[in-house]
């Protein structure tokens, strides 16, 4: 009978990378993602998100802490390890004098798969490049190359498929199809970690969301959790008749004229109920034409929990 798979994709306890010079790249960061989701991992420019890919990957060696990957501790069998994890890297960093079925021939070889088990026409087909298996990769747009690294993630069938910035520099066409196949993936089984700078595909996408800010790990939740912790909205009133200022009924609420007939007003749910100010605008004698809301959303939460750790 196979061992049951683990509960959580990665388990990382206090783990730290010092580099030369005195950077601290992490700062004991513990974090686990749990087996079957579409995790998202976000920080600013030099947070540490590539320095944690890098370690997960063997690239780099951490200076204290642990990681699994898939239950398999990165110290105790490093070989098991990465063969439980696909990496898609931010650059585009394969010969360009190999097709992409050679490519994928080649990174299969690595990963020990034998010849019979190899799925690469079942891969190059799953990301839209089975007519360009035996085109010269230097001959293919950018956006095909990006699929490249994706299928090769994938030669090995990895229980853990980690996404670094994998749609920067792609057109929205390409961007659909890929999170189309991702989310194919991931229903599948396949636990998915994505790291994008892209706030609204993280906020489509993720289930779960983890943030690094100068190497710690300020915050760790459910999208919707996070989403919450912003207590913010914003009113936006079109009125049937031209205003020069806002009515005074409404300026204790900071409303404020965007347009000659259009009112703002931000308040906090926590604080302020929706009706009073709609009751505000009726006292003011001014008729409502439209009205919408604008809620909260992750750009928000992100700025908000990168200037608190800042």
């Amino acid at each position: 009978m196979p061992p049951l798979p683990p509960e959580n994709a990665l388990e990382l306890r206090g783990l730290t990378k010092v580099y030369a010079g005195g950077k601290k790249a992490l700062d004991n960061v513990s974090l686990d993602v749990p087996r079957g989701m579409i995790f998202g991992l976000l920080g600013p420019n030099g947070a540490g998100k590539s320095t944690l890919i890098n370690i997960l990957a063997g690239l780099v060696n951490k200076t204290a802490g642990s990681a699994k990957v898939w239950g398999i501790d990165i110290d105790v069998d490093a070989r098991a390890a990465r063969g439980a994890i696909g990496i898609v890297p931010q650059e585009i960093n394969f010969d360009p004098f190999f097709t992409p079925r050679e490519l994928l021939e080649l990174q299969a070889g690595l990963y020990g798969v034998p010849p019979a088990e190899r799925r690469t026409a079942e891969i190059l087909a799953a990301v839209g490049l089975a007519d360009k298996a035996n085109a010269y990769a230097r001959s293919l747009s950018g956006g095909m190359r990006r699929r490249v690294l994706v299928a090769k993630a994938l030669v090995h069938t990895p229980p853990v498929l980690i996404l670094d910035e994998p749609t920067a520099g792609v057109d929205i066409e390409l961007r659909q199809s890929l999170w189309a196949y991702v989310r194919q993936l991931n229903a599948k089984g396949t636990t998915v970690i994505l790291t994008t700078h892209y706030l609204q595909e993280a906020e489509e996408l993720c289930d779960r969301i983890a943030i690094i800010n100068h190497g710690k790990l300020v915050a760790d939740d459910s999208k919707d959790a996070l989403l919450a912790r912003v207590d913010a909205k914003e009113m936006r009133i079109t009125i049937d008749c031209d205003l020069t200022e806002v009515p005074a009924s409404l300026i204790p609420f900071g409303a404020k004229l965007e347009a000659s007939r259009l009112l703002v007003v931000p308040y906090r749910p926590s604080a302020t109920k929706a009706s009073d100010i709609l009751g505000a605008v009726a006292q003011s004698g001014v008729g409502i034409a439209d009205l919408s809301t604008r809620e909260s959303d992750l750009e928000d939460v992100f700025l908000q929990l990168v200037r608190q750790a800042a």
